[in-house]
């Protein structure tokens, strides 16, 4: 996150003598991505440092990782019909992998239990980005609290350590993670980090946690830190881990919504790097980009299709979730919570009469609502575990609509 962050109380100058009071000296630690050369933040704990396990760790049997398909599937482009999941779990045991990579792997949860009071999560395996699919609640971390609802992204660095609470009665999240920070577009900041006048977004718009007081308690809790690409370890702490008395820098948890993402628009249709929200790594050299495909003005030049038009990009897999159903080249086939994998190694488009219905749409305020993720240079594969929730008609379905559009 661009814009560094004081919360709380923290010494002028970092890594000098300060305390959380009188003969308490609060003790330093510094998160940090790519080595010392990333986004870091500086976190002062009350008396205790985060390394003070008071109990063997253990591995506990939950595997979050994504599991091959065997043999091997044939090239073809997947609808996985993740709204169908059944709530079960919490944020996470309810995981479900969904495609996965060499540094990405994306998943759908529908959980509808909070953490308990004295358990937490850290991912040490990637840094997080939700799409709040249906649901509400709040994060809880060491950096503050941050409120959700649905519609939102929340982005949490890897190495955070969090709780959910749930406000609904459960909840549907997209979850991407990556081996390699998640941020906004760096194409939309000027050198000083704020967003260009032209950027569909605004990085003040971003909503940070709100700091709390810090927790000077004992007692026993428990962290599941995920790591090894799925495997999860329980360590205790024989103090409460959201024990800073401040912190101070650029690495933290936000959120942000997709109502505040505000689409460019132009005459003719308008391509997917229009609608860009995050990347992850060196994209287009590697990583990936996080499009949001709201609803906007369409294209008004007269001929106008707004419909995409077949598309073909050999160095990206391309995956998206719908949130609703109001996407026009998809429209008929998708269901809320509809997540569509399209290979790079094949060709995609519209289905069927897509593009001419979508003449209607010229010059119209649209509704749709979905999240696009195209990878570089990374090839994904379906989970197995993705595979019950598989539309098996999906491959042949541009065939079973193309009435008036080509010979039977």
């Amino acid at each position: 996150m661009s814009a560094i962050l004081t919360r709380g109380r923290v010494p002028k100058t970092p890594h000098t003598e300060f305390y959380s009071e009188p003969e308490v000296l609060a003790l330093e630690e510094i998160h940090g991505v790519a080595g010392f050369s990333g986004d870091w933040s500086r976190k002062y704990h009350y008396r205790k440092y985060p390394t003070q396990q008071v109990r063997e760790p253990h591995r506990l049997p939950l595997d979050l990782r994504p599991q091959a398909i065997t043999p091997p599937q044939p090239l073809q482009p997947w609808h996985i019909r993740a709204g169908r999941l059944k709530a079960h779990g919490d944020h996470v045991s309810g995981r479900v992998p969904l495609v996965y990579g060499r540094t990405t792997c994306v998943s759908a949860a529908r959980f509808e239990k909070s953490c308990p009071a004295d358990r937490f999560f850290r991912n040490g395996d990637g840094h997080e980005l939700w799409f709040i699919q249906e649901g509400s609640g709040l994060i809880a971390s060491e950096y503050g609290v941050l409120p959700f609802r649905k519609g939102h992204y929340v982005n949490l660095p890897k190495g955070t350590t969090y709780r959910v609470e749930l406000a609904s009665e459960e909840c549907a999240l997209l979850i991407i993670e990556s081996r390699l920070p998640i941020q906004f577009a760096p194409h939309y900041l000027n050198a000083s980090g704020q967003a260009h006048l032209t950027s569909p977004v605004v990085e003040t718009e971003a909503a940070p946690p709100e700091y709390r007081p810090a927790r000077d308690e004992e007692g026993l809790f428990r962290v599941w830190t995920k790591h090894g690409g799925g495997f999860v370890t329980e360590m205790f702490l024989g103090h409460h881990p959201f024990d800073l008395i401040g912190w101070e820098g650029a690495l933290y948890p936000y959120a942000f919504h997709t109502d505040d993402h505000h689409p460019v628009v132009r005459r003719i249709h308008t391509a997917p790097p229009a609608r860009q929200t995050f990347q992850s790594g060196a994209a287009p050299h590697g990583g990936f980009a996080v499009c949001t495909f709201k609803g906007q003005i369409e294209g008004w030049h007269p001929r106008d299709i707004p419909a995409p038009y077949a598309h073909y990009n050999v160095d990206s897999d391309e995956i998206m979730f719908f949130s609703n159903t109001g996407y026009g080249a998809r429209k008929g086939l998708v269901e809320p919570g509809s997540f569509t994998f399209h290979p790079g190694s094949l060709p995609h488009s519209p289905h069927g009469l897509a593009a001419k219905r979508s003449f209607a749409e010229r010059g119209k305020l649209s509704d749709y609502l979905a999240v696009m993720l195209d990878t570089f240079y990374e090839p994904l594969a379906v989970a197995k575990q993705a595979v019950p929730l598989a539309d098996k008609d999906y491959p042949t379905s541009w065939n079973r609509d193309t009435q008036g559009v080509s010979a039977a």
